[in-house]
């Protein structure tokens, strides 16, 4: 009970484990992957397409995307008209089904999904959208607690590097849950603070070391897609196993 948050209306995670134990208590997962999985998704949804969150590439996805029928995306420049790159998505041709995986933000989807959490994507491009659909829906009370899941990135050896795209992105959206009827957790309350030392979002982002990392490589448009911040009114929502329009 005690790292579940409780009572707190509001309450913040990081990575797969945080997601679980918020899961523990929480009426909704709200998951934050800004580079990139969240804000692919978020792209995906407004074009009308359904995303499938899973939690491995390769001949994984892609065998569940035969099963499923739909088209599976593949790594970010791979040459494949649909991959985890939001401009890539911006582009690609529109199809009913989409399977989106990714080593963080997809794989914690997936997993909450299939325990029958309600389970959004965040980013930076509809924090504010999200946010606004949370409170109106009902949620943020004691009864019905919204947990926030900033995904991370991942070191080497695997383990979780809390990334300052992903804490941004979940201020962002603990931003507009300030008056959640339950409050905000400390651990939620910390994570919003970061905006205060923050005089320009878009800028931290691509100067994260993940910004860095992308522009590095050559994906210079994946990181301003992400940091349109509250470009997007869409609210990508779980339902029967994929994201959807929730409003």
């Amino acid at each position: 009970m005690t790292f579940t948050q409780v009572p707190a209306g509001v309450r913040f995670e990081w990575g797969p484990a945080g997601a679980t134990v918020l899961a523990e208590g929480c009426a909704v997962l709200v998951v934050v992957d800004v580079l990139s999985f969240s804000t692919a998704t978020a792209i995906a949804v407004e074009r009308g397409i359904r995303v499938h969150p899973f939690p491995w590439r390769g001949d994984e996805a892609r065998e569940y995307a035969i099963r499923i029928g739909a088209v599976a995306a593949g790594g970010r420049g791979s040459g494949e008209a649909w991959t985890l790159s939001p401009a890539d998505l911006l582009a690609a041709p529109v199809v009913p089904d989409l399977v989106l995986p990714s080593p963080n933000g997809s794989a914690i989807c997936a997993a909450a999904a299939s325990t029958g959490a309600s389970v959004v994507a965040a980013c930076a491009r509809n924090a504010a959208a999200v946010a606004s659909w949370l409170l109106t829906s009902g949620y943020g009370t004691e009864d019905q607690p919204i947990g926030i899941v900033a995904a991370g990135e991942r070191w080497p050896d695997g383990s979780l590097r809390p990334s300052a795209e992903d804490l941004l992105g979940a201020a962002l959206v603990l931003d507009g849950l300030t008056a959640a009827p339950a409050g905000l957790s400390v651990e939620a309350a910390v994570a919003l603070a970061a905006l205060t030392g923050v005089g320009d979002v878009a800028a931290a982002i691509r100067g994260s070391s993940s910004g860095r990392e992308l522009i590095t490589k050559g994906f210079p448009a994946d990181v301003e897609i992400a940091v349109d911040l509250n470009g997007s009114e869409v609210v990508p929502l779980v339902r029967a196993g994929a994201f959807e329009a929730a409003i």
